[in-house]
C-alpha cells in the first residue's frame, strides 16, 4: 500500500505530542483531531482514534486540567475504517460504540469551535457535518468534521464532491451509524457487512446541488453555484441581524419614551 495512503494510520499511531501544529489541532487520551490536507471546505478537521501496534499500550494520560483515567488504545489493525471496526473479532459491539461515541464527542467539541470561528471570520454560522466515507481512500478510521459549503480549491472532482453530498449515501453521518446499534439485529448485520463496491458508484452519479437539487452540468458550474448558494446564505444572515438590530432598536426607543411620560 501507498505510503501517503497510510499516513492517518502513522499519526494515530504517534504520540500526537510529536506531531506539528501544522497537522495536530488538538488531542485527548482516546481520540486526536487533525486538519485535512485537502480540505473541501472553509472548514475541514479529520478525529481519528488513537491507537497501538500491541495490545498492551495504554493511552498516556493528559498533562495538567485534573486527572484522566488511562484507557487502553485498540489494535490499529481492528480500526482499519468502520467496517474493519464493527466487524472487528477483538472488539465487541459494545467496544466499538464507545468508540464511535468517544469519536462524536471530540467532534462535537471541533464544531463548536468551527462555529466560533465562522461567527469571528464571516458574521454568521451555518451547518457543520460530522461523518464517514462509505468507502474511505485512506486507510485508519476517520470521522470528517466539516462545514456545509463545499467552497475550497480542493475540491476538483466530481468523486470530490459526491463523497460529501449529505443525501446520497455515501457520507455516512455519525448520528445515522450510531442508530445502528440500536436497530434490530438483523438490520446492524446488514448495514456493518456493506463492502465498499456498495458505495463506490454513488461517487458516480449526476452531480447536483445538495441545497436546491438542481443539476449542475461540470465541476466549475457546480463550484460556481455552491459560491452563489453561500453568498445567498451569508446575505440572508445580514438582513436578519439587521432587522433584529432595528426590533432591538424600536424596543430601547420605546424604553425610553416610556421613562420620561411616566410621573
Amino acid at each position: 500500500m501507498h505510503p501517503n495512503l497510510t499516513l492517518l494510520r502513522t499519526y494515530a499511531l504517534k504520540d500526537p505530542l510529536t506531531l506539528p501544529a501544522s497537522i495536530l489541532f488538538c488531542h485527548s487520551d482516546r481520540n486526536m483531531t487533525i486538519y485535512d490536507a485537502y480540505p473541501k471546505s472553509m472548514f475541514h478537521f479529520l478525529v481519528l482514534p488513537r491507537a497501538s501496534s500491541t495490545s498492551n499500550k495504554l493511552a498516556s494520560p493528559e498533562t495538567g486540567g485534573g486527572v484522566v483515567s488511562q484507557k487502553r488504545l485498540p489494535l490499529a489493525s481492528d480500526l482499519s475504517s468502520l467496517r474493519t471496526l464493527l466487524n472487528s473479532k477483538n472488539v465487541d459491539k459494545q467496544g466499538a460504540k464507545d468508540i464511535l461515541t468517544s469519536m462524536k464527542d471530540e467532534g462535537m467539541k471541533m464544531k463548536n469551535e468551527i462555529e466560533r470561528e465562522m461567527e469571528k471570520r464571516y458574521g454568521f454560522v451555518w451547518d457543520v457535518w460530522m461523518g464517514f466515507h462509505g468507502a474511505p481512500s485512506m486507510e485508519h478510521l476517520h470521522m470528517h468534521v466539516i462545514s456545509s459549503d463545499l467552497v475550497s480549491e480542493k475540491l476538483k472532482h466530481k468523486k470530490h464532491y459526491n463523497s460529501f453530498h449529505p443525501k446520497l449515501g455515501f457520507f455516512l453521518h455519525i448520528d445515522e451509524v450510531l442508530t445502528w446499534f440500536d436497530a434490530e439485529s438483523t438490520y446492524y448485520q446488514n448495514m456493518i457487512k456493506h463492502p465498499f463496491s456498495k458505495y463506490e458508484p454513488l461517487l458516480k452519479v449526476p452531480l447536483s446541488c445538495f441545497h436546491c437539487h438542481s443539476e449542475q452540468k461540470n465541476i466549475p458550474t457546480l463550484k460556481k453555484h455552491l459560491q452563489d448558494e453561500w453568498f445567498r446564505l451569508q446575505s440572508q444572515n445580514e438582513r436578519k441581524k439587521r432587522k433584529l438590530e432595528v426590533h432591538e432598536c424600536s424596543l430601547l426607543n420605546d424604553k425610553v419614551e416610556i421613562k420620561f411620560i411616566v410621573p
